[in-house]
């Protein structure tokens, strides 16, 4: 709705003012009262017809002008005049970035799935007079383009490609709008979907879809670190095979790393005895002397330490 135009209103109380100053000059007259009357009525006829005809627009505002009927100009911003009765402003029209929101409730996706959708539209006014003439209502009539035309994009489109593609749907739905909405000198400059809405026992069912996928791929995981694992057992096994004196280490090793870290017995069948050699006197022999080396290092560093 257009706001009161104060420049206009200001010219009229001035022209009001005038006519009766110039009516009390005549005060001293014989003529007083017929010549005041006449004054006054000329003042506010003129000041009617003088506000009326004063327009001022804004810099983000065009005005259509109509001559008896007939398109005349465009105009603004700033201040224009124009023949009042004559000519009339039946629009007044925004050419900045407007900004419109628009829904689609209850609509089928291509696997019939219904989905509500949030998006909001940016465009602008190009040309005033195509706004103006060639439609009656453009705010309302590129409302209900923007929503025909997300029903449409959502009917040729699967659910998933909604969910993950939802770039590709907006630039879909900015050129199938602003196809539509171009004859009416309306530009689309951008469409952003804020939100796909699924029924809640499906949201629940792709949650399962989703936990079922990721605990499969983390069966698949474990299952190929333990055939790597295997594989390099293998690989081990065919060194030690070739190389007893590094399976007789590795058995070494394997038991002063459990007598180290905790003072518990440990039972290691015969069988694995015989295999890694530390039944015989060289085996015990290298594993006491490991063993008293590690305690000799620790005595020093205790008394390093109470020093």
């Amino acid at each position: 709705m257009r706001k009161v135009n104060y420049f206009s209103a200001l010219i009229f109380f001035l022209i009001i003012i005038i006519g009766g100053l110039i009516a009390f000059s005549f005060s001293g007259t014989s003529t007083f009262g017929t010549v005041s009357w006449i004054i006054v009525i000329i003042s506010l006829i003129a000041a009617i017809i003088i506000s009326s005809s004063i327009k001022v627009a804004n810099q983000w505002e065009r005005v259509v002008v109509l001559r008896l009927g007939h398109f005349l100009s465009l105009k603004g911003p700033g201040l224009f005049f124009i023949i009042p009765v004559i000519d009339t402003v039946p629009y007044w029209i925004d050419i900045r970035v407007i900004t419109t929101s628009f829904q689609a409730e209850k609509t089928l996706t291509k696997d019939t799935v219904p989905v509500d959708v949030n998006a909001v539209l940016f465009w602008k006014v190009l040309d005033p007079k195509k706004a103006a003439m060639d439609i009656a209502d453009y705010q309302s009539g590129i409302s209900w383009a923007s929503q025909t035309a997300l029903r449409d994009v959502i009917g040729k489109t699967m659910l998933s490609d909604m969910l993950e593609g939802r770039d590709k749907i907006s630039n879909e739905l900015q050129k199938i709008i602003d196809e539509r909405t171009e004859p009416w000198g309306i530009n689309v400059i951008s469409v952003e979907v804020k939100d796909v809405l699924i029924p809640a026992s499906l949201e629940d069912a792709m949650s399962m879809q989703a936990q079922a996928e990721r605990e499969r791929q983390a069966r698949v995981i474990l299952g190929d670190s333990e055939r790597q694992v295997a594989e390099k057992f293998g690989d081990a096994a065919k060194t030690y095979s070739n190389n007893p004196t590094a399976l007789h280490l590795r058995a070494m090793n394997m038991l002063y790393e459990g007598l180290k870290n905790n003072s518990t017995i440990v039972i290691v069948p015969s069988t694995a005895v015989e295999s890694m050699q530390l039944g015989t006197i060289t085996g015990i022999t290298a594993l006491t002397k490991e063993l008293g080396l590690e305690k000799e290092i620790k005595d020093k560093e205790n008394k390093s330490g109470e020093q």
